[in-house]
């Protein structure tokens, strides 16, 4: 288990809802991923690299609503401009399973 952080700290993560605008393959990625063009609402449109291509197609995810940190410093990945971090976890053979939410609500809404 990772140390206990306090509520302070939780509070410096903007953890916020949107929906996959576009997706498209990331072809100089070490690992297969998507470049991702995701809409958050008030917070506008941001794009990340995500390695979600083993559970997902890009027709698939088009629309998806998933859950990402969007206050991180903007990252260099495989040549593009990553400004969120996509949240999701490993499944048993280490491939990504997307967050996201249950019942569709307005992009941009804070997970407090």
């Amino acid at each position: 288990m990772k140390d206990t952080i306090t509520w302070p700290d939780f509070e410096k993560l903007d953890i916020r809802v949107g929906t996959i605008l576009t997706a498209k393959e990331l072809e100089k990625a070490k690992k297969p991923a998507y470049v991702l063009s995701i809409d958050f609402g008030e917070q506008g449109i941001k794009t990340s690299s995500a390695q979600i291509t083993y559970h997902y197609s890009i027709t698939d995810i088009i629309g998806k609503q998933i859950i990402a940190i969007i206050n991180f410093p903007p990252k260099r990945i495989a040549g593009i401009k990553s400004e969120c971090l996509v949240l999701g976890i490993y499944d048993e053979n280490k491939n990504v399973v997307l967050l996201k939410t249950d019942k569709k609500v307005s992009n941009g809404f804070k997970i407090e």
